[in-house]
């Protein structure tokens, strides 16, 4: 399923990277290094927004990246133009031309859009020839961490909003024109209803909503009149914003409009409150709507909401029905980097066989797994009851783990592999499903991953995957 990556910029994504991974990639050709197969994982450390997991999201606009990963001609020639502190150029021609050729012949395995993702377990795993992994690594985590993210941060607020209709409209408060376009897309798929983003709408079928703004309201003389104008030319889209004002008043012509639309035979949806004490002000506003025989009017609010002050004001008995979120989802307002990472996790010497590699730290967060992992998780019916990250390379995992406190723990009920195949030689094996059934699954995992009942859920390595873990720190 194409993305907007395609349509909206341009065909050949190679130069999407960081100059180390470039200048990285001539060490490896001048090393003769550059065919030598590797694996790579792209995973986070800490789930975002103190949460225990994070929603998967981005895998078709990985798909697009990697499809497209090439440099054209003018590309190379860019290249072959930059020079290091000597003046001379950073890279040589035969490096330039190989580039040209270079296209992806790697394989590469996912966890699916949609579905909860752990920390330490990849999202992806690239196993490929050294170079390809290595120059793809900046693209692939620009896409991932912020679709992960917007994605995680969407699934928290629509359960907050329980059945209430969900609405994002943060593309003017977004990190540009694709920060605007893929956190509309994620946030569509971690569970809001809709956008006021019509090109996103346009590339991935999001129901598109909106009414006016406070500029309507003051081209007009009176409240009145812009609402009665409004009505006029949207009969069937009537939400006016009450609050350019005094709200309360707002309310009241916007109830006469109401009347007068009835007359003609519409109906007006409902209104919106921008400002102020939303509580009470939604509280009067219902009474208003109610005796004036608008019970079915919505009242729609906005104004710096995410989960927890929609939360504070379900709590406080706010009569709010539908819910504007906008700044605080897009930018993912409270932690704006998921702060995934790409590590190098085993390569293959000069006689074939694989050698695993892992990155050490004093902190102990930080120090990757070795080996080409994978992930399988242990269901109870319908509950999640583990996750195994194993070597794929040690064969078949044992039915048990080790937690991350030493704790060992024996696994039952039915395994199910995570990660599934997404490329084989370069060539594309995997068909995302469409946006729409994407979000439905994420929406199930979500609801069943925060059930009660899966608080005692464990994962962690197995035992050959730990113990392979602890000799490489001792021997290095």
């Amino acid at each position: 399923m194409p993305t907007h990556l395609t349509s909206v910029y341009r065909p050949d994504f190679g130069l999407l990277t960081d100059l180390y991974e470039l200048t990285m990639g001539y060490g490896y050709y001048r090393q003769r290094m550059q065919e030598r197969r590797a694996v790579f994982h792209l995973f986070f450390r800490q789930p975002p927004f103190g949460d225990r997991f994070a929603l998967a999201s981005g895998l078709p606009l990985a798909i697009d990246l990697i499809q497209r990963f090439r440099f054209s001609v003018d590309d190379v020639q860019y290249l072959g133009r930059l020079k290091g502190v000597n003046g001379q150029p950073l890279f040589n021609e035969p490096y330039l031309n190989y580039l040209q050729r270079l296209r992806f012949t790697g394989n590469i395995d996912a966890v699916p859009e949609g579905e909860i993702a752990l920390p330490h377990e990849p999202l992806l795993r690239i196993e490929a020839p050294l170079i390809q992994a290595q120059l793809l690594e900046t693209a692939l985590l620009t896409v991932m961490n912020f679709s992960t993210l917007v994605a995680t941060k969407a699934a928290r607020i629509r359960a907050a909003a329980g059945d209430d209709p969900v609405i994002e409209f943060g593309l003017r408060r977004a990190q540009g024109i694709d920060g605007g376009l893929t956190a509309s897309r994620a946030a569509y798929i971690g569970g809001c209803d809709g956008t006021s983003n019509v090109w996103a709408g346009r590339y991935y079928d999001i129901p598109v909503r909106g009414t006016h703004a406070h500029s309507w309201v003051m081209v007009f003389p009176d409240e009145y009149t812009a609402f009665a104008a409004y009505a006029e030319a949207m009969p069937n889209n009537a939400i006016f914003l009450v609050d350019t004002y005094d709200t309360l008043e707002g309310t009241r012509q916007a109830i006469a409009v109401g009347k007068a639309m009835r007359e003609r035979g519409h109906e007006m949806l409902g209104i919106r409150l921008d400002s102020g004490d939303l509580t009470a002000l939604s509280q009067e506003a219902r009474r208003l709507l109610d005796e004036a025989g608008f019970p079915d009017a919505h009242i729609l609010a906005s104004d710096s909401l995410d989960e927890y002050a929609i939360r504070e004001l379900k709590d406080a008995g706010a009569r709010i029905g539908v819910w504007g979120i906008g700044t605080r989802l897009a930018t993912a307002y409270d932690q704006p980097a998921l702060g995934g990472v790409y590590k190098l996790a085993a390569i293959q010497n000069e006689s074939g066989e694989w050698e695993p590699r892992m990155k050490q730290s004093e902190i102990a967060a930080k120090a990757s797994n070795p080996g080409m992992l994978a992930v399988r998780r242990y269901y109870a019916g319908d509950r999640p009851a583990a996750s195994q990250l194993y070597n794929a390379l040690h064969g078949e995992p044992p039915p048990n783990i080790t937690d991350a406190d030493g704790r060992d723990h024996a696994l039952s009920g039915e395994p199910r592999e995570l990660l599934v195949p997404v490329f084989r030689d370069g060539a594309l094996v995997h068909s995302p499903t469409d946006i729409h059934r994407t979000r439905d699954r994420a929406l199930r995992n979500w609801s069943r991953w925060h059930r009660p009942d899966v608080d005692d859920f464990v994962y962690g390595l197995t035992p050959e995957l730990l113990a392979q873990k602890q000799t490489l720190q001792i021997e290095n």
